[in-house]
């Protein structure tokens, strides 16, 4: 599926959410999709997880989306644990999974050798709300659920690369 597909089917399910999105294509797709003052874009690579989590202790009564990459969450792994940890309840993580750093050219990603499971790490970190899709339906229906849903959540969106 194509991340920006993705974005546009989610978008109608999102109501006054912060986002925190990484560096790469999702910032700027997400942004042209719904663009708002709650867009908050993270340069350094690896920190959307931890900034997203700062942000959802220090505004429990306001839900975050963290929109992250394979590359960036392979950079910051720990951060699953620390999610795990502190249970923020108004968190709602989405990995986009394209196998590749896509910001720094596309190099490949240690999910593209097949063997990394972002949803069942997040699991068993304790991020008990973790599921992968691999369709849009799939994606909206986790979405949803974690909307109407006390969180954590984790999400991994396997997605096209580009």
């Amino acid at each position: 599926m194509k991340r920006f597909e993705c974005l546009q089917a989610v978008a109608p399910l999102i109501k006054d959410e912060l986002f925190v999105t990484t560096a790469g294509g999702a910032t700027n797709e997400w942004n042209a999709v719904r663009p708002s003052d709650g867009n908050i874009q993270v340069k350094t690579l690896g920190l959307c997880s931890s900034i997203g989590l700062g942000l959802a202790i220090a505004l429990p009564k306001r839900r975050v989306f963290v929109f992250d990459g394979d590359g960036a969450l392979w950079m910051n792994l720990g951060s699953l644990a620390t999610i795990g940890l502190h249970q923020p309840k108004n968190l709602i993580h989405i990995c986009w999974d394209n196998k590749q750093y896509e910001s720094s050219g596309g190099e490949p990603t240690v999910a593209t050798a097949g063997k990394i499971d972002f949803a069942g790490i997040a699991l068993n970190a304790g991020i008990k709300s973790s599921r992968a899709a691999n369709t849009i339906d799939e994606l909206t229906d986790a979405v949803a659920h974690a909307l109407k849903n006390d969180g954590p959540h984790f999400i991994c969106a396997s997605i096209e690369a580009g």
